[in-house]
């Protein structure tokens, strides 16, 4: 534990290097926390030393739980016995789903896509085939699978797989169209082998194409039924290792299944009919159906996505006993549905798992851990009453696996945006994920009408209402959404419907592009040149940030009017306040890059490249709408000179604005903007571009280069955005003797300027007396655009921003009491006197700060990265501390100490090559954070040695132990005359010692890590090797249970023999031979 007496701190200031209230001087280099020099001034000190509790220990990154549809799904596999279904993708991912709670995911280090899967049923093992010609065999009886054994095919590229169930052998055919057989145990290829010129007829001249279709007899588990791309069917006697019969049909066959009596098949065909094959007449199908020409016969369940695969749930695991279908699990492209067959409606099952995450493309995310615990029920109450209904009342069928709800027990709320103007409301408490609340923000509109001022494909592309920002103040309930067509909408929380009007107002924000002449190197934060990487605009160059910024300036949203009658609001979240943008001479309005909301004070603040708006929603009044420049006033350290508005015109028509377009993703600095935009002529697309890895690298590049101090053409045409907001009491000027309500505002230059808010002095009066807004003339400086800010007590505690404690707007008792406010204005409780000063924390894309209060002393300065830049820094609290969590573009994720800035983690974690993952990346207290890992999947992180400690016991068990099923008594008759009553022995047909070794340069076996080695170290904690044990004493128990059984009925039928025996010999014993 590392103490800092910020008294030595001070003393050691010295007058030779002032610092002004522009800000500290500049870091030694990347990585180095510094301490500029200045006076002390009326810096207050500490009453005591603070100590920062946190070290290096306590931060460890891994993964812990992935939600959501697993992205472009290729195969599907079930047990039927541990009732556990698994899903394989094309980007080699596999998840493994059973009862809420159980779901794991896997991922193939190669990528390859997932060709194939196959349980090894009741067994705790799955087999999965890959596009890269590999075979691996996963361990499930661990929380986190490991593969046991690979097989890599170096000749021929696999096609189809077939496990026969309680079989260690694996059927595998081959593109060549030969089938090899697999030891599951040893995964060891054995040298019996099925040549496709040995399983077709002599006579044929054709090759029959891949394998298709592999299945045992239900009747003989010694005949096995080949499939051939092109129409062959061969059904092979492995005995005697010929073919019984072989049919043949025009048509390419999709799949194969067997009636369970095993004496029919039908095969499904490239033209959609489907063939019924009867084993005594192959010759022929004895029937031919088309169901798409058949419908008056056919039950059709129609889906709302194409179908990837679907398998039927069945009781029983035995192939050859009655099929009794349950249910059917549909793998679509975006979805999962599982049908219930036991009722005549065929209604779906309830999908207990976030697989909706993707109904509408995400756009933001939010993440907010250890939240009031009041909050998930409230929600859950108020989103339960528009579930949708017609489910059936029957329970998940896929319910196997055990999970515990564990030691972490906090509340978590995960919200995301969407492009369709819906938010949703996540439970992601103890790793699940569980929708409590969902709001449509589109609602507060009217409709758009089709043609109305532009063509019909153009509406049809947009979204106009999709969500870019989101800002949540749990304590007060206050949400705010900013939309993309410039707009912001306030919402209240309340349980009661009401019918109201929905006020609104429109904001005039727009500023004048003005030249600007640099100050002095030393005080001026870098911008790089961007000429190199935009050759064909030869007079724009300089901050790839400020290229985006110009290029979202001729963004045209759509007019969106707000309902101005009467509107029916169910309980949940209501609207109280529309905010809209509005155009300025002829101008369109810009997209929002920066929004804050505080319930205390009763003011949302936004902003964009042009400017900063502050509105009051409690009075529906607009108290500033002013410019970015307007805002420094006197204390602007940058010269600016008027421009000529010809330029941006002729700019525009130059027709350049697509070669910008990549880089728009830039316009909010912690990359909450979910679009890239292109204006061609006039109209407005957006598109969700996935592919940035170029972009950044070549930003990350620019940032090597220095800025001189000369006037650079970039500035000409750039425009400073409000990038960060921050509502807090502070000090807003040096000579300030108390904290008061101030609004912090970041730029994309890296400055920082306080504004002064004067609140009414009492807050009966807040409803009829202004608010003023003023700008205290302090300005800081930092090296990039600013993306947050944080306040410390003077004991280093973290400060939270002053709020209203929820009560309901629309509640039946109307009493002074429940129209007076209650106010928290300082949290923790213990800092109710803030003492005489303050910590201010400010991050920017380079690097951070801690600025003294009031003296505006620069205490402490990283430069986080020199040659890259920050997507998204949050101050976060974990273990009972505060430190700064920083997520950079080149993949690392950094932790900073508070105040001192000390380097806790930096670890290599994800390079952004993607903007999705630049978008959602967001932090949250308790060491979690989360991103969007695909357009369909949320992929949740802890970067707390703590929880990589636990991690193993918050999982779920994928394998429980359960009794197989006992094979049903066929009868007499069936068993003499249904099939071949010659025992069929696998391993003397296919071991080595009578089909011999398979080629070497065949296929290469390649051991895994997940045996025994491998479960001790992916497996941590006492519940673990408890559960391990119990498991293993189980099994152990289970099978000496059987060998008492099994020896107990050998006795018995040892008794019963020596009875009969000794009545037959009793009976015959005095009689002559003859007498027989």
């Amino acid at each position: 534990m590392k103490k800092f007496n910020f008294r030595k701190v001070l003393d050691g200031l010295t007058a030779a290097s002032p610092v002004g209230s522009s800000g500290g001087g500049s870091g030694s280099g990347a990585g180095g926390s510094v301490h500029p020099g200045g006076t002390a001034g009326a810096a207050g000190t500490p009453r005591e030393e603070i100590q920062e509790t946190l070290t290096s220990d306590y931060f460890q990154i891994c993964k812990t739980v992935r939600h959501g549809f697993p992205y472009l799904p290729t195969a599907l596999a079930f047990d039927p016995v541990q009732k556990i279904l698994a899903i394989g993708t094309r980007t080699g991912a596999i998840r493994i789903l059973g009862r809420p709670g159980v779901d794991c995911y896997c991922q193939h280090e190669s990528g390859a896509a997932v060709l194939q899967l196959q349980f090894l049923i009741n067994e705790g093992a799955l087999v999965s085939a890959c596009a890269d010609d590999a075979l691996h065999l996963w361990n499930l009886r661990q929380k986190q699978p490991a593969i046991l054994h690979s097989l890599k095919f170096n000749r021929e590229r696999i096609t189809y797989c077939h496990l026969p169930f309680q079989s260690k052998w694996l059927y595998v055919g081959t593109e060549r169209g030969n089938t090899h057989i697999v030891n599951i145990e040893s995964f060891i290829l054995s040298g019996y082998v099925i040549m496709w010129n040995k399983a077709i007829e002599l006579s044929t001249k054709t090759h029959p194409g891949p394998v298709v279709h592999l299945s045992d007899s239900p009747r003989d588990e010694g005949k096995l039924l080949i499939g051939y791309e092109n129409g062959t069917i061969v059904f092979w006697d492995l005995r005697s290792k010929r073919a019984d019969l072989r049919a043949y049909y025009d048509e390419a066959i999709h799949s194969v299944a067997w009636h369970h009596e095993g004496k029919q098949f039908m095969c499904s065909h490239s033209d959609g009919s489907l063939t019924l094959w009867n084993l005594k007449s192959p010759n022929r199908p004895f029937q031919t159906t088309i169901p798409h020409g058949n419908s008056n016969t056919i039950t059709v369940l129609e889906m709302d996505h194409p179908i990837v695969d679907f398998l039927t749930l069945c009781e029983t695991p035995y192939p050859n006993e009655f099929q009794e279908p349950y249910a059917v699990v549909v793998l679509l492209e975006k979805d999962l549905i599982v049908v219930d067959l036991t009722q005549t409606n065929f209604p779906i099952f309830e999908n207990p798992y976030p697989i909706d995450i993707h109904e509408s493309p995400v756009t933001c995310t939010e993440y907010f851990a250890d939240c009031p615990p009041d909050l998930i029920p409230v929600l859950y109450s108020v989103g339960a009453k528009h579930k949708k209904q017609g489910y059936s009342n029957k329970e998940w069928p896929i319910s196997g696996g055990a999970w515990n709800l564990g030691a972490q027990t906090y509340p978590e709320i995960i919200i995301t945006g969407h492009a369709d103007g819906s938010v949703k409301f996540w439970d992601a408490s103890a790793i699940t994920l569980q929708m409590l609340y969902k709001l449509k923000t589109s609602k507060v509109f009217e409709k758009q009408k089709v043609g109305e001022g532009k063509a019909t494909a153009e509406i049809v592309e947009e979204d106009p209402f999709a969500v870019q920002m989101m800002y949540w103040c749990p304590e007060s309930r206050i949400f705010c959404v900013a939309g993309v067509s410039a707009y912001v909408i306030v919402y209240r929380f309340s349980k009661h419907e009401v019918n109201t009007e929905i006020a609104s107002l429109e904001v005039r924000l727009q500023s004048e592009v003005e030249d600007i002449i640099t100050p002095e190197p030393e005080t001026n934060p870098p911008f790089p040149d961007a000429s190199s990487q935009l050759p064909s605009l030869k007079s724009l160059s300089g901050s790839t940030n400020t290229v985006c910024l110009f290029v979202c300036s001729y963004f045209v949203p759509l007019l969106l009017s707000v309902k101005a009658r009467p509107v029916r609001m169910p309980p949940g979240y209501q609207a109280d306040l529309v905010i809209q943008l509005v155009w300025v001479d002829g101008e369109p309005p810009q997209q929002i890059t920066s929004l804050a909301v505080n319930s205390a004070y009763g003011l949302v603040a936004f902003g964009n490249c042009n400017g900063l708006a502050v509105v009051d929603f409690m009075q529906k009044t607009v108290l500033l709408s002013m410019g970015t420049l307007d805002l420094y006033g006197s204390s602007d350290p940058y010269q600016r000179q008027p421009r000529s508005p010809r330029k941006s015109r002729q700019f525009a028509a130059d027709g350049m604005l697509s070669s910008l377009a990549p880089f728009s993703f830039l316009l909010i600095n912690n990359c909450l903007s979910p679009f890239s935009v292109v204006s061609v002529k006039g109209s407005r697309k957006l598109s969700l571009p996935t592919d940035l890895k170029t972009d950044l690298e070549n930003r990350e590049n620019s940032f090597s280069r220095s800025r001189s101090s000369s006037v650079s053409s970039i500035d000409r045409d750039s425009k400073e955005a409000i990038t960060a907001l921050f509502f807090m009491e502070s000090f807003a000027r040096k000579n300030d003797s108390a904290v008061s309500s101030c609004l912090w505002v970041g730029t994309g230059l890296g400055m920082v300027i306080i504004l002064s808010l004067n609140l009414p002095a009492s807050d009966d009066l807040r409803h009829s007396e202004p608010v003023v807004v003023s700008p205290s003339g302090t300005v800081l400086t930092l090296k990039g655009a600013v993306l947050t800010f944080a306040c410390l007590d003077c004991m280093g505690t973290l400060t939270h921003q002053p709020y209203e404690v929820w009560r309901d707007p629309h509640s039946a008792d109307d009493g002074d009491k429940t129209r007076k406010r209650k106010l928290v204005m300082h949290s923790p409780s213990s800092s109710q006197d803030m003492g005489d000063h303050q910590f201010a924390v400010i991050c920017s894309e380079k690097q951070a700060k801690v600025f003294s209060l009031p003296s505006q002393t620069c205490l402490y300065v990283h430069n986080i990265t020199e040659t890259s830049f920050l997507l998204r820094a949050d101050v976060v609290t974990l273990c009972n501390s505060v430190c700064l969590a920083c997520f950079c573009a080149n993949g690392h994720i950094m932790t900073l100490s508070l105040p001192s800035l000390r380097p806790l983690l930096d670890m290599n974690y994800l390079p952004v090559t993607d903007m999705r993952i630049a978008r959602t990346f967001c932090f949250t207290n308790e060491g979690q954070a989360l991103y969007l890992s695909s357009p369909t999947e949320i992929q949740r992180l802890t970067y707390s040695q703590e929880m990589c400690d636990n991690l193993q016991d918050m999982l779920g068990d994928l394998f429980t132990p359960v009794e197989t099923p006992e094979a049903q008594n066929r009868g007499f008759l069936k068993g003499l005359f249904g099939g071949s009553g010659q025992a069929f022995d696998r391993e003397e047909l296919f071991g080595e010692a009578t089909a011999g070794k398979a080629s070497r340069s065949l296929a290469q076996h390649i051991p895994g890590s997940g045996g025994i080695e491998g479960v001790r170290g992916a497996a941590g904690g006492v519940i673990g090797d408890l559960t391990r044990a119990r498991i293993a004493l189980d099994e152990r128990g289970q099978k000496l249970g059987e060998l008492d059984e099994r020896t107990a009925s050998m006795m018995a039928s040892a008794e019963a023999f020596s009875k009969h025996a000794h009545e037959v010999m009793l009976k015959y014993k005095d009689k002559k031979w003859y007498q027989f």
